[in-house]
């Protein structure tokens, strides 16, 4: 069952997202909230403090808060995949298996699945995610082999392959390491996603690890530019996010 603060967040957001807030705009007084949704300010307060994490409006305390953009964002405030993350935030989602395989890890994926032991064999799947009917995310993911026969026994169009594991298996994602950078879109992702080729993709790498350390997953994401925004925020006394130096490359 949804929450009421959830219902707010999600009208909230839709008024916002479709101008009735324009960016720049101040949101009704939490007074005001509360008498318009029939709530408990209380309650309209934590509708609120979700846009505020989403980025969508400002964090400043007060009466009233300003509107700061209506892009999809996406916090790593907390570990969510592409499906929990679209469906909390009231957004259609789709999913599509498009290739899947078993085939011996690379050395590379040994190192980042074996935990210190032998990997052998892993699973390759190539999947397409689409958000209100249109295509804006494609995942090349490789499970490790002991979760590779839980992956293979979901259907090709699971919509949340992290809570159908947890139902199936009681499998939790509990740690995740990410690294995001830009890189143009190869044949195959522009024909995915119907872009050109060589267009911008905001590239996700991610290893996901159980509660105990053990490696799940290693995955390549690349979403369609403009499609959704990663909001990161952090302060003088916390910050968990680190910068890391990329390839730098100069000239033709």
């Amino acid at each position: 069952m949804v929450a009421r603060y959830e219902r707010i967040a999600a009208e909230l957001r839709d008024d916002i997202l479709t101008g009735a807030y324009p960016v720049g705009s101040q949101l009704p007084s939490e007074a005001e909230l509360a008498t318009r949704h029939r709530a408990a300010r209380g309650t309209v307060r934590q509708a609120v403090a979700v846009l505020v994490a989403e980025g969508l409006v400002g964090s400043r305390q007060g009466a009233r808060r300003i509107v700061l953009g209506n892009a999809r964002s996406q916090s790593f405030a907390e570990l969510h995949s592409f499906a929990q993350w679209a469906r909390a935030n009231g957004y259609r989602i789709g999913g599509q298996v498009v290739s899947q395989r078993r085939r011996s890890a690379t050395a590379p994926e040994s190192a980042r699945l074996g935990a210190g032991e032998g990997v052998g064999e892993v699973l390759e799947v190539l999947r397409l995610r689409s958000l209100e009917g249109e295509p804006v995310l494609v995942e090349r993911t490789v499970y490790a082999g002991w979760v590779a026969p839980a992956v293979e026994a979901l259907p090709a169009d699971c919509a949340s392959v992290t809570e159908a594991l947890y139902d199936s298996i009681g499998l939790i994602f509990a740690y995740g390491e990410h690294l995001i950078d830009a890189v143009p879109a190869g044949a195959e992702d522009a024909r995915l996603l119907g872009v050109r080729r060589g267009s911008p993709l905001l590239r996700q790498r991610r290893v996901t690890t159980t509660h105990e350390g053990r490696p799940v997953e290693s995955s390549d994401d690349r979403y369609r530019a403009g499609s959704v925004t990663f909001s990161i925020r952090n302060s003088i006394g916390a910050n968990p996010l680190t910068r890391r130096a990329g390839d730098l490359r100069f000239g033709p």
